[in-house]
């Protein structure tokens, strides 16, 4: 179950990588908040079939108030509302950033998560695991900057965002995993899609909708929220938040290529240098699991936070 969980969450890093290409587009057309608010109401529209599937098979059928509790709704709007900064502060510092700089940036939350386990929740961290997020933290960095300290608007907004995908990295992994998960992602889709539509009413201009644009609305619907957010509250159930954040800072590999390959944008030897660092990271992350899986049964794994 935990190898699905890993390989489950590789092909969502896979997708949110790419995925940074269609915010770049959407970047480039002058969309920020209504361009969230259009995508995450939409996936929360694309997954709200199956999650009330999910409900009608689930064995508390006909009663609401058990397959929804109140701490449900708590934790789903603390999840929509940490959604909505980090996706608003991350798709405006696309404004003035490349693709593969906003992945590689968004992909420090590996560093913070460690972190703040260890300050907030008194977590310790395995000796490997924190050499793990080191490398990947010096990975990030040459990779957004090439070896060259040098900080745009749009970077310093990506870090920003950074800390705020921590948090939610955190309260999916420690939270919401108690929950339905289909349910749970189309209430944070929701709370997320309602909160940027409404700031982009009053803060911002409306935008001519172009077939590049419809285009970046829907892939980012269907694919990288719709499908990606309700596999990673599934797959967080399985694998501890340290390491869940390890795999998914592999989207900024993805987003360099991504956008090597769509945008042509560069890639400069030592950012491919900071590509195999993430890569190391991730697979000493890994090995710390197979170490422990010697010592240790696998329910205490699961369940370890």
């Amino acid at each position: 179950m935990r190898l699905k969980a890993d390989l489950t969450l590789l092909l969502v890093s896979l997708i949110w990588g790419s995925a940074f290409v269609a915010q770049r587009v959407a970047a480039q057309a002058g969309s920020v908040y209504l361009f969230n608010g259009a995508r995450y109401l939409l996936a929360g529209i694309v997954v709200l079939p199956f999650a009330i599937r999910a409900g009608r098979l689930s064995p508390s059928v006909g009663s609401a108030k058990l397959m929804y509790p109140r701490e449900q709704y708590s934790w789903m709007f603390a999840a929509g509302f940490l959604l909505f900064i980090a996706s608003a502060v991350q798709q405006l510092g696309v404004v003035y950033t490349t693709a593969g700089n906003a992945g590689f940036i968004t992909s420090l939350y590996v560093v913070f998560v460690p972190v703040a386990l260890f300050i907030i929740w008194r977590e310790k961290a395995h000796w490997i695991s924190v050499l793990a997020v080191g490398l990947a933290g010096l990975g990030a960095f040459l990779l957004s900057t090439g070896g060259r300290f040098e900080v745009r608007a749009g970077d310093a907004l990506e870090l920003i965002g950074a800390l705020f995908w921590t948090f939610h990295v955190i309260v999916l992994g420690k939270y919401a995993a108690q929950f339905e998960p289909m349910s749970f992602s189309v209430g944070q889709l929701m709370v997320c899609g309602l909160l940027n539509l409404g700031v982009g009413l009053f803060a911002q201009e409306a935008v001519l909708l172009d077939f590049p644009l419809l285009g970046a609305i829907a892939y980012t619907a269907f694919f990288s929220l719709g499908l990606c957010y309700t596999l990673q509250i599934w797959a967080q159930r399985h694998t501890p938040p340290a390491d869940a954040a390890l795999i998914l800072s592999l989207e900024s590999v993805f987003a360099v290529f991504s956008g090597w390959l769509l945008l042509d944008e560069r890639l400069a030897a030592i950012q491919i240098f900071g590509c195999t660092l993430i890569f190391v990271a991730v697979l000493l992350s890994q090995f710390r699991e197979w170490n422990l899986r010697g010592k240790i049964d696998s329910t205490h794994l699961v369940e370890g936070r």
